[in-house]
């Protein structure tokens, strides 16, 4: 399993920035993914999950309505938009499989901050 994560940096609060999760080493159309954050000196927290076909997903009451999750299953990828950003989003962001929130890849550093 190959996960890797791009397109976090550093935003001003209200801003956007589209996460992007390249996964291999699996069947992806056929695995149900999730992203998942850790901000500094705190546990990891589920931030929403996609199901196969991209047309069932899930959000952590604390993003709902500014995330949005989706994929792209003929490009093996996994999205995250964010939008409205705020500064409790910085964290370190990571997509995952399975049913823990364990971190397989490098992950991607999402700074709000003015």
């Amino acid at each position: 399993v190959q996960l890797v994560e791009s397109g976090g940096g550093m935003v001003q609060p209200g801003g956007s920035l589209r996460l992007s999760c390249a996964a291999s080493g699996f069947t992806f159309r056929s695995t149900v993914m999730k992203w998942v954050r850790q901000a500094p000196g705190k546990g990891p927290e589920w931030v929403s999950t996609i199901n196969t076909g991209g047309d069932s997903t899930f959000y952590a009451d604390s993003v709902k309505g500014r995330f949005t999750i989706s994929r792209d299953n003929a490009k093996n990828t996994l999205y995250l938009q964010m939008n409205n950003l705020k500064p409790e989003d910085t964290a370190l962001y990571y997509c995952t499989i399975g049913t823990g929130l364990s971190r397989l890849g490098q992950g991607t550093q999402v700074t709000v901050s003015s």
